[in-house]
Order: C-alpha cells, then sequence, then structure tokens
C-alpha cells in the first residue's frame, strides 16, 4: 500500500521543492553519508518538524523526495525510516557504480582541469588529516564526497546526481553489513587516482577506479561472511 502524501509526487517535487525542502533532504542526506543515521532508522515527522523548524507540509515533501531516491522507505501507517537495502539491493548498487565511476574517469582524464586538480588534492588532504586523528565520521563523509567531487569535475550534472545517490545508497549498505573497519577508504588510493588523471594516463585510471569500488564491495562481503560465521 502507498503512504499518504496529501497528492503530492515526486515528480511535481522536481519541479517545485523550495529551499525548505532541499535544506532537510540535504541534512538527511549528510546524516545518512556520515551514518549518523543507521538503516531502519525510524524518522518522526514531529522531531523533523521541530529540528528544522518548519511545518509538516515541508517536511512530508522532502521525506517524499527521499523515498523517490531509495534514501528512505515510507510505510503505510507506520511512518518513515532509513532505507535498509538487502544483499541483492547492493549488489546492483556496485553493479551501477562499477558502470559508471570508471567510465567518467575515462571521461575526466581527457578534460580535467588544474583548478580541479587542486581542489580533488586538498580535499584529499582533508581525508589524510581525519584518517590521522581517527575521525572516523568526516572520513566517511569526505570519502563519498571524493568520488560525487570526480562526478562533479566531469560538468554533467545527472551524472553528479546519480553518483551522489549512489555513493549514500553505499553508506546504507555499509551501515547494512559492514563493519567499522577503515578498510573501505583505504588510504593512498585516491591520491594515486589523481596522480594518474593527471599523467593522462585513461587505462591506468580507469583500473584504479574499478579496483577501489571492487575493494569496497570485497570488505563488505567480508563483513557479511563473518557476520554469519
Amino acid at each position: 500500500m502507498k503512504p499518504e502524501t496529501n497528492h503530492i509526487n515526486a515528480f511535481d517535487l522536481n519541479l517545485q521543492t523550495d529551499s525548505i525542502e532541499k535544506r532537510i533532504v540535504e541534512r538527511i542526506f549528510q546524516a545518512v553519508i556520515e551514518q549518523r543515521l543507521l538503516p531502519n532508522t525510524k524518522l518522526s515527522e514531529s522531531k523533523l518538524c521541530q529540528t528544522f523548524e518548519v511545518g509538516r507540509m515541508h517536511v512530508r515533501r522532502a521525506l517524499l523526495l527521499l523515498s523517490s531516491q531509495g534514501i528512505i522507505d515510507l510505510q503505510s501507517n507506520r511512518g518513515a525510516f532509513v532505507a535498509s537495502p538487502d544483499q541483492n539491493q547492493a549488489s546492483e548498487v556496485f553493479e551501477a557504480r562499477l558502470m559508471i565511476e570508471p567510465a567518467l574517469i575515462r571521461t575526466l582524464t581527457a578534460s580535467i582541469q588544474p583548478s580541479q586538480i587542486d581542489d580533488l588534492s586538498h580535499h584529499i588532504n582533508q581525508e589524510d588529516l581525519a584518517r590521522q586523528n581517527n575521525d572516523r565520521t568526516n572520513l566517511i563523509r569526505l570519502s563519498g564526497e571524493f568520488h560525487v567531487k570526480l562526478a562533479e569535475a566531469t560538468g554533467n550534472t545527472i551524472i553528479t546526481e546519480t553518483v551522489r545517490q549512489l555513493v549514500t545508497k553505499t553508506s546504507l549498505i555499509i551501515g547494512m553489513f559492514g563493519s567499522s573497519s577503515d578498510a573501505y577508504y583505504p588510504d593512498g588510493e585516491h591520491q594515486n587516482l589523481i596522480d594518474t588523471i593527471q599523467k593522462n594516463d585513461p587505462d591506468q585510471a580507469v583500473a584504479i577506479m574499478a579496483s577501489l569500488l571492487k575493494q569496497m564491495w570485497a570488505q563488505i562481503n567480508i563483513a557479511t561472511h563473518n557476520a554469519k560465521a
């Protein structure tokens, strides 16, 4: 059964979403990416209204948009919950990432600008600082944002939004099946990728990106296997 949405649909939201709903969506996206909101967490409308100091209509519109993107589940007579992907959905997310991200890296290698290299290098420095400080929350956020920044550098807004959604879903997957290990965010690999892009070596850059994603998926599978053992 479909939850009540006061006759608002996702298409309308794409046309009408205002800055209030965007702010709510962005904050919830960020909390999911940082794993401050874990799978199956209930999102209380009244608490969200209090947190954002807005009315229920703004909250409901934001929740509907998040639901249309697969980040939350709207359950009839129960409310909104952070999505909890199963293993088949998790596999599909990584299949999608392996189709999209290596391809965008090949494009980016031929078009990246020095200013974009500088921006990405600065971002990697922030990752290194978070790792040194054992700041796992920031490391999770920054590592995910690195992939989004690569997509942004292509200048294609559709690819950027797609990667952003996949990165957010990956955080849900790690929260659902992963461990507390930082093995999902390997030290030095992002810098290695940027160095290879800068050398204009598309084949090697594509291989590095594919390897990064496969390593992440392998770590999730290992954690899942260990949890069942």
